[in-house]
């Protein structure tokens, strides 16, 4: 497997000044080849990889304004092209289908203005001397601060300049792996802002994770570093001063940070065979002007996303539960579920059991059975954890073709509430969307309704409202929509207006 190296390097004086033209190089070409397939795709024409790289470097250094080029290593120019590139091919396949998750937008261009820069060299453009400096093509020899020696030859490294004015290496190498021992203890993990983590074992144990909020503690140094740049002139020295002193208080809270994540995440993978995380939607909680800086300080998804590897690299397995899974307001003794649970309450108390519920540790031990459950289904598919006797009452297969062949399956799903009437798709075995409805005097009113936003655009909305009025078509009785997709869905099919109350 792959793995990344990090060093600080220390250039002088004179080799900061090539790598400011390396940085300015790699970011013109990138740029360029940008805007050449931008040019062609208007006139109609179809540029393969070789040609855009000919006409922005090749053909480029003949010319006077781009002679410069050859100033710095074509190794870095190359590179920045292949971006590119990649940048088009990620931002296509994201349209079509074949690549999921979250949609890639389109590329656009590198601004000058950007404080962080970086280059990327392969084997032919860097080596390691024999006294321990980095020889960068066109550069020369640099000094590197080696904390830890590199576990091979590596195939590319990654020149940074951060914010804060600091040089960093980052070195590409490949590592095997090294399984762990085998553990019978298994663990489920709640994230959250009060504290970090609230981990619930198989044993029964407990454990919380103190939240060591490293931006809010720099909170009072910041607004003092950035009161005093913004009183400074633009385009000044003093200005460049003042913003360095900020990217220094910046860069030391993301250090802090990301070290508590290292060891955190490296205490889980080597203590338990598996872990289970929630799949956050972090990028809908920041939209929350109220959440936002205390969710983005805690570094949810730096966090798992480190999990992730170290499991990968130890021999471990980390597991997603479902966004969906309502694991703060579901007993996890006998599986009732409240109708609201407020972020204001932390404390409950179950009125069908009257066991007294810590709200993330009750969380945290939902999330562990819910993840064991869909685990130990061979087959892949999406499996509710067995929470007072759920179970799924009938399934209906919709087959569509949206980009990729994908299966979409729907199926109503029988809670304990028996007036509730949940009904969910799902899309290559995982959990896409779904409606909930309550019977309220014989008519069904909308509880909650959400829908992937992996999935926007793709027809899912309008299938999972056609399963559900068929079905309550069925039953015969009235539907409250209250649901954007319902009601468009009904608008389009005067067949289902006999089911609108």
């Amino acid at each position: 497997m792959l793995a990344r190296y990090r060093y600080r390097i220390e250039p002088t004086a004179v080799q900061r000044e090539a790598l400011s033209r390396t940085f300015g190089c790699a970011r013109v070409v990138f740029n360029d080849a940008l805007r050449c397939r931008e040019e062609a795709r208007a006139a109609g024409q179809a540029l393969s990889s070789a040609e855009v790289q000919r006409r922005v470097i090749t053909a480029a250094k003949t010319t006077e304004h781009r002679v410069w080029l050859s100033e710095v290593a074509s190794v870095a120019l190359v590179q920045s092209v292949q971006d590119s590139h990649r940048a088009y091919r990620d931002f296509f396949d994201s349209l079509s289908g074949k690549r999921r998750g979250r949609r890639v937008g389109k590329p656009r261009f590198k601004s000058g203005k950007d404080h962080r820069q970086t280059f990327r060299l392969t084997r032919n453009g860097f080596r390691l001397r024999p006294g321990g400096r980095l020889y960068l093509a066109k550069i020369g020899d640099v000094a590197v601060r080696w904390l830890r020696d590199l576990p091979c030859e590596p195939s590319s490294v990654t020149i940074i300049r951060e914010p804060d004015g600091c040089y960093h290496a980052s070195f590409v190498v490949e590592v095997e792996p090294t399984p762990l021992p085998l553990v019978e203890r298994e663990s489920g993990v709640d994230l959250g802002v009060t504290r970090l983590a609230t981990i619930a074992c198989t044993g029964g144990t407990r454990r919380d994770v103190v939240n060591p909020r490293h931006l809010a503690r720099a909170q009072r140094e910041l607004t003092r570093a950035q009161r005093a740049l913004a009183r400074k002139v633009k385009g000044s020295s003093n200005r460049e001063k003042a913003r360095r002193v900020v990217a220094l208080r910046h860069g030391k809270v993301a250090r802090a940070r990301r070290d508590v994540h290292h060891k955190l995440a490296l205490e889980l993978v080597r203590d338990n065979q598996a872990v289970y995380v929630e799949d956050l939607n972090i990028a809908g909680m920041v939209r929350n002007r109220r959440l936002a800086r205390a969710v983005q300080d805690a570094g949810w998804g730096q966090f798992v996303q480190l999990l992730k590897q170290k499991a990968e690299r130890h021999g471990r397995a980390v597991h997603t539960v479902s966004r969906w899974l309502p694991s703060s307001k579901t007993c996890s003794v006998c599986g009732n579920r409240m109708a609201i649970m407020p972020l204001s309450i932390r404390h409950w108390t179950c009125p069908g059991c009257a066991v007294a519920h810590d709200r993330d540790f009750n969380a945290a031990r939902n999330i562990l059975a819910a993840g064991r459950a869909e685990r130990s289904n061979a087959c892949g598919a999406e499996v509710r954890p067995p929470f007072g006797g759920r179970r799924a009452s009938k399934q209906e297969a919709l087959h569509s073709r949206v980009g990729n062949p994908r299966e979409w399956r729907a199926r109503q799903m029988v809670t304990n509430n028996e007036a509730e009437s949940r009904y969910e798709i799902h899309v290559d075995g995982r959990l896409a969307g779904f409606l909930e409805y309550r019977d309220v005097g014989g008519v069904l009113a909308l509880v909650h309704t959400e829908v992937d936003d992996a999935y926007a655009g793709q027809g899912l909305g309008g299938k999972l409202a056609k399963f559900a009025l068929d079905d309550v078509k069925a039953r015969d009785v009235k539907i409250s929509p209250l649901c954007p997709f319902v009601a468009k869905y009904i608008d389009k099919h005067p067949e289902y207006r006999v089911t609108i109350r």
